[in-house]
């Protein structure tokens, strides 16, 4: 039990921990927020008037404040990968929770989403009750103009309320244009709106502008409920008409200052005496301390990727594989990544905004400068860039090498960047399990190993592949070939385990040959027995730390993810990684 609780610490206890240390976090600065502006002496009056909605209304603030100010720091892609790639975090663990960096982010949004809605509420109330409770005796406290005034005029007729609307709105496209269901079935709507954030945080700046909340800044001089004698003479004091014509000064002479008040007095009604009236001013906005931080790092970030990759990359072929994969290789000036990692292509024949992640597959090395993705056909933007880079778009039965002369169009690449796949390599021994195309981040793996394996950590690599039809696994069929044929030379043959799962059994046949002769000994049908490989794994690697990768479907990815987790009678522990890109 003791080690299922350490693999679990391993694996999800990490990122359960930091996520209720944020919800501590988040939940202990709302109401230390809201206890200072409930009990604070500053905020009196403002309390006086608007009751709990100003202590909520702040409180929220505070929160949507540090949200606003962390929520961009996990796009900060360029600065995760190199923390990943540097010495400067040592620690695996570390570097294993930058792999939740998309986990924190959400998490960010959410809370913003949930606080907006606190804060929203709190605002309503707080405008219905500025009209309501106009204050005669402390005008500058007033957001109103005069009591009843219609509290819509506050909510969109003052740059406050105005900008706070537009920023509700540009926040409800965002979050709902964000939810699985809708990135599924158009990623368009997603990412256009997603870039909607510029504008919310141009409006957040000036959202806080308005000064409409005060504070009292002279408590010294005027407590809050003291006793102004100068104020409660000319209030309550009745002179005689007769005396007014006798004595016409004696209405417009100030009460002394100076005059003495019997201490025991004071002391025995607890009241103070006001030495002048209250002044009021308006917070300078706390808000461009929190944000212009992260909100500058990101611009200066994506002007130095705009920067890195505004020069087009040199296609050097493009190969049309089977079960619509296209495989695009390339050349670039300086560019160098690590196995595992991804980069962002751009071509703006097929989208002027668009981009999209890929996994390479091919890195490049001291001996060759080439690099490669493999992009699935799924969707418009891979339609598209498809028929612009091949001949004849329906050329897709046969791995098919375009040597012709043509005008490429211009593909821009942004990247590299990290992924947990980058520590496949790190691990003495490696599991890795692919499902469909998501066999594309091992195959940089494998490339590497095919160019020496002997620099590396890891001495013994088992690798999954599970494929519904059988011309898949001709995408990768020649790497693998190679690499068997490579270790074997190398007396290694037991370096590397490779499993080929076919789910479906239609056209078995095909891959039959001498050129995969190595694979066909290798090819099961059916899907694997996962508890039955785990122990299997386990027994033959005893008290070893295992790493576990998986690309693929969720269903296969909950079943390692379970079993990572759980016990064994071998002192072996997983470690489970999973695709995830920023």
């Amino acid at each position: 039990m003791a080690l299922s609780w350490r693999s679990w610490l391993a694996n999800e206890g990490s990122k359960h921990l930091f996520l209720f240390f944020w919800l501590s976090l988040n939940v202990w600065l709302f109401c230390k927020t809201f206890l200072l502006y409930n009990q604070g002496l500053q905020y009196y009056y403002l309390h006086q008037m608007l009751g709990l909605g100003l202590c909520v209304s702040r409180a929220s603030a505070s929160v949507l404040n540090l949200n606003c100010c962390l929520v961009l720091l996990p796009m900060c892609r360029v600065i995760l990968a190199f923390l990943r790639g540097s010495q400067k975090v040592a620690s695996k663990k570390t570097r294993r929770l930058l792999d939740k960096s998309k986990t924190f982010h959400v998490t960010c949004g959410v809370t913003i989403c949930i606080f907006s809605v606190l804060h929203v509420a709190a605002h309503l109330v707080n405008a219905l009750n500025f009209s309501e409770n106009y204050n005669e005796e402390f005008l500058a406290l007033n957001a109103a103009n005069y009591r009843g005034e219609d509290p819509r005029k506050l909510l969109f007729a003052t740059v406050p309320g105005l900008t706070g609307v537009i920023m509700v709105l540009v926040l409800f496209l965002m979050c709902t244009a964000s939810t699985f269901a809708i990135r599924v079935s158009n990623y368009d709507i997603f990412w256009y709106t997603h870039n909607l954030f510029f504008v919310f945080y141009m409006l957040l700046m000036l959202h806080v502008s308005g000064g409409v909340l005060k504070y009292q800044t002279n408590l010294q001089e005027h407590p809050p409920g003291c006793f102004n004698p100068n104020k409660t003479l000319r209030q309550n004091l009745t002179v005689p008409k007769a005396f007014e014509e006798l004595f016409p000064d004696y209405t417009t002479e100030p009460f002394p200052e100076d005059l003495p008040v019997p201490e025991p007095f004071v002391q025995n009604h607890f009241m103070r005496i006001c030495s002048e009236e209250p002044k009021f001013q308006s917070h300078f906005p706390e808000t461009w301390f929190w944000i212009s931080g992260p909100l500058c790092l990101y611009c200066v970030e994506r002007l130095y990727r705009y920067i890195r990759s505004n020069k087009p990359v040199t296609i050097t072929s493009v190969i049309s594989h089977p079960s619509n994969v296209l495989e695009v290789r390339m050349m670039k000036d300086d560019f160098e990544a690590r196995p595992g990692q991804y980069v962002i292509l751009h071509c703006p024949r097929v989208s002027a905004l668009e981009s999209h992640p890929f996994t390479l597959t091919m890195c490049p090395t001291d001996t060759k400068a080439t690099f490669g993705v493999h992009v699935k056909i799924v969707g418009d933007w891979t339609e598209r860039f498809r028929d612009l880079l091949l001949l004849h778009s329906n050329q897709d039965t046969e791995i098919l090498p375009i040597f012709q002369q043509r005008r490429y169009p211009k593909l821009y690449v942004d990247g590299p960047f990290g992924s947990p796949f980058e520590e496949a390599l790190n691990y003495e021994v490696s599991l890795c399990v692919a499902g469909g195309i998501g066999v594309t981040p091992f195959a940089s793996v494998l490339n590497t190993l095919l160019d020496g394996w002997k620099c590396y950590k890891l001495r013994r690599l088992y690798f999954i592949w599970v494929c519904r039809d059988i011309e898949s696994f001709r995408w990768f069929a020649d790497l693998l070939c190679m690499l068997h044929n490579k270790l074997w030379q190398e007396n290694r043959p037991d370096y590397i385990n490779i499993q080929l799962y076919l789910s479906q059994t239609d056209g078995i046949q095909k891959i039959i040959g001498e050129k995969y002769q190595a694979l066909n000994s290798r090819l099961l049908i059916g899907r694997p027995q996962w508890k039955l490989l785990f122990d299997d794994i386990a027994k033959c690697n005893r008290r070893k730390t295992i790493g576990v990768f998986c690309c693929g479907p969720n269903k296969i990815s909950k079943i390692l993810h379970k079993l990572s987790n759980s016990s064994n009678s071998y002192g072996t522990r997983f470690e489970y990684n999973k695709e995830s890109f920023s």
